[in-house]
């Protein structure tokens, strides 16, 4: 798991991208150096995630190019979500390493979560179960469909 910059075998991060299925691997976006994917195990729905292209732990190891695009993705992501869940607010973080909470702690990503008020139940609390209204995809095609509207 080191910060090596060469991607590494068996982390989503690397592999899901270099594959050419966006829809089935629940990314949205594609950026010069980062791109946007979905959670597949979402707190809400339309938690994403934004993560570099360039495989690597240590934030002090990514360049200006990738944490000017990483942080405009993440503010780009809470307009798309905006506009297809209007939430209250968000949680947007990072978690370094697996003590941290870290599910991928090789490769740094950004989490951005949709919230809205009251939306801690004992489901969550008790069960760690979240209850998600809408499938995966049906989230993905309305996120995308306000990516691409913008785009044009």
């Amino acid at each position: 798991e080191a910060a090596s910059g060469s991607p590494v075998e068996g982390c989503i991060f690397d592999e899901l991208p270099a594959q050419e299925n966006d829809r089935e691997n629940l990314i949205l976006y594609r950026g010069k150096t980062a791109f946007v994917i979905m959670n597949a195990f979402p707190y809400t729905n339309g938690h994403l995630m934004v993560a570099p292209f360039r495989h690597t732990n240590d934030l002090t190891l990514l360049t200006n190019e990738e944490l000017l695009e990483i942080n405009q993705l993440v503010a780009k992501c809470t307009s798309w979500i905006g506009k297809a869940y209007r939430p209250d607010g968000f949680n947007v973080g990072v978690n370094l390493g697996r003590a941290a909470g870290a599910g991928i702690p090789g490769h740094v990503h950004w989490h951005i979560v949709p919230r809205w008020e009251g939306d801690t139940n004992f489901m969550g609390v008790v069960g760690d179960v979240h209850v998600l209204p809408q499938s995966l995809e049906e989230s993905y095609d309305r996120l995308a469909e306000i990516i691409q509207s913008e785009a044009n």
